[in-house]
Parts: C-alpha cells; structure tokens; sequence
C-alpha cells in the first residue's frame, strides 16, 4: 500500500475536495432509456461507483439531433434532467462526487440515429476508419455537412443550455469533451479541420470554438467547477494532427489562465499509429490539475503523482467491472475481469452486476 499512497491523498479539484486521485474515466454504456433518459439502472451503476475520487460521467448529448450511439444520455430537456437527478441523488447519498462530459457528435453522429440528418462537422470529411454498429447492423459513416460561420453560435449556446441543465440536475461540475474525433475535437485538429475563416487555418482559429464552449460553460457554472478532455494523438474516429506536442504546448499555455477545476488529457492512440510523450507537454504548459488517461496501472499512476508528473489519474476500463475500484486498489484485492460482450448492451449484466469485494 504504501507505494500506492499517492493515489489516496485528497485533492483540490477547483471548487471540490476529491478524497482521493483513483477517478472514473467517462464510459458509454448504452443503457439510457427511450428518448435519451437515464433510468434506475443507471442510478444504481454510478452509484455503485461513488467511491472514486471523481465520476466523470459518460459523453452526454448536450443538444437534440446528434446522437451517434444508439442509447446514449442527453441533457437538453426536462425528462433528462429528472433522470439524471436520480443518479446525482444516488451519487451523493453515498458520499461521491460527479461531474457531467457535455458533448456534440459532430461527423460521428449518423443519419440512422437522427431522423435521417446529415452530421455537421467543421469540414465536409468523412469518418473512414470505422463504422457505425446500428440495431440493424454496421453502416458506413456519412460525409457531413460543414457548419457555417453563423450557425456556430448555436453550437455554443447548446453547450451553455446543456451546463445550466447539468446544473439543475444536482451535478457537482461538468467536463467539456474536446476529444476523441467529435465535433469539438474535430474543430481543433487540421485532420478534420480544414476550413478557412475565423474557425480554421491556425491553431488559435481551430481552438476557438473550443474555448468559446469553455467560457459559455464556464459562465453558468463558474471556472473551477468545469474540466477539459482532449486526446491529441488519438486516431479514433479518423483523426489526426500534424502537431500534437505543438498544440497540447499551445492549448496548455491557453487552458491555463481559465481557472479551471482539471485538465483530463488522454496520453495514447486507440490504435498506436500516433505516438509521442504528450503528458510532459501538457505538465510543462499547464498551470492546474493534470489527469492522465489511458492504460495507467495503480502502480504507474502513484509513481506519475509522486513524481509530480500529474495530479489524478482516470481509470476507464477497470471501473467498469469494478464498482469499488480505490478499495481493491488500497487493499490489494483482485480485479473483476470485465465482460466485453456487455459494453454497449442493455440490462443489468456486465452493468451492474458485477460484485464488490465486500460483497
């Protein structure tokens, strides 16, 4: 235990106190109800999981008309928010603390999902290195529309509505997923953006819509009580960067004057083409809490907090079948292996069924 100990010293988290650096990773599970609402079920799964220093709750529709899973949550309308007012409620009875990923689909959203609407994007560049699994099989990614100059706004102004909505259903803060090939990403990486105007071209014009989500968030809910996710290197959704140390060093410098309660940076590609010590860059440019993300181990993470070279780490695929994931950690017990099969169907197995060690 004792050279785990850094995973279970408290932290400030902006405006929280987390007990411990052992946080939830966001997850998509697929288990929301008919219109985009989290159930009883999904109460009883984060709850189950309170014991981490921070549940960052799965990606999040933050507007109507851009799911890309096929049972992802929302958080742009009354039923939503009673539903997720039940697993904030389940949440802090037990003494956790959550905040909400609020998120836009951008290119990987699919006609089948939305009344037959094409996605948006930044540019007219399709998603070419996966498909879309549907109820009625895979289905190839569309090429989407490129959003105009003057609908962007409205991009904006859906993440502000979805931050007073988390807001309203108990939330303790909320993380702006600019990661993992979705609309905000997509804006930010020359891969997919290769617009002109004032949201293209130079790494400050492609950060822009960015850091205009951020400050609209960041008005309802106050600076230190926002987190940020981005994933430079990673190739998911057909995404690529020309200079990845380039902009984590840039958008380290820029993230940092905002006050923001944690910075949650994903270290690695999904798919190992793209490579490159990102975390450094990130530590070297950012004044605030640094979580790191992807294939840490417990002991990998203690020594990266010990030595300074970030603050917290999210775990993502050993909560999923363990919902008491600090105490097996702290005691040494052993892990639940997780039930791949399980990850994006409905129902209890592989979701909440998985035992404790106290169990």
């Amino acid at each position: 235990m004792s050279s785990l100990f850094p995973l279970f010293e408290p932290l400030h988290v902006g405006a929280l106190e987390a007990p411990n650096r052992v946080f939830m990773a966001p997850l998509t599970r697929c288990r929301a109800e008919a219109g985009h609402v989290p159930g009883v079920l999904m109460a009883e799964y984060y709850g189950q999981r309170a014991t981490a220093g921070l549940i960052i709750a799965e990606a999040t529709m933050a507007m109507r008309g851009n799911s890309a899973f096929y049972a992802e949550p929302g958080i742009y309308n009354e039923a939503q928010v009673a539903g997720w007012q039940r697993v904030t409620d389940m949440v802090h009875d037990a003494d956790g603390r959550i905040f909400l990923q609020i998120w836009h689909g951008g290119r990987a959203c699919h006609p089948f999902f939305n009344n037959g609407a094409q996605p948006v994007a930044p540019s007219a560049l399709a998603i070419t290195n996966d498909v879309v699994h549907t109820p009625e099989g895979k289905k190839p990614y569309v090429v989407p529309r490129e959003l105009s100059d003057e609908e962007i706004p409205g991009i904006v102004a859906g993440f502000k509505m979805a931050a007073q909505n988390a807001k309203a259903a108990g939330f303790d803060g909320v993380e702006v997923h600019g990661a993992n090939g979705y609309l905000l990403d997509e804006f930010l990486r020359d891969g997919a953006n290769k617009r002109t105007g004032p949201y293209g071209g130079s790494l400050p014009n492609r950060a822009r819509l960015l850091l205009e989500v951020i400050e609209a968030v960041a008005s309802v809910w106050g600076a230190d009580r926002v987190g940020v996710r981005n994933s430079p290197l990673n190739g998911f959704n057909s995404m690529k960067d020309s200079d990845p140390l380039g902009l984590v060093t840039w958008l380290g410098s820029k993230l940092s004057g905002y006050g923001l309660a944690y910075w949650h940076v994903m270290r690695a590609d999904f798919f190992g083409e793209q490579s490159g010590d990102v975390i450094t860059a990130a530590r070297a440019a950012y004044r605030g809490v640094l979580v790191g993300n992807m294939g840490y181990t417990p002991q990998e993470a203690a020594e990266a907090i010990a030595e300074k070279k970030l603050d917290a780490v999210a775990f993502g695929t050993p909560f999923l079948a363990n919902p008491d994931l600090p105490a097996r950690v702290k005691t040494g017990a052993g892990l639940n292996a997780p039930n791949q099969s399980t990850f994006y169907t409905a129902g209890a197995k592989g979701y909440t069924d998985y035992p404790a060690i106290d169990g």
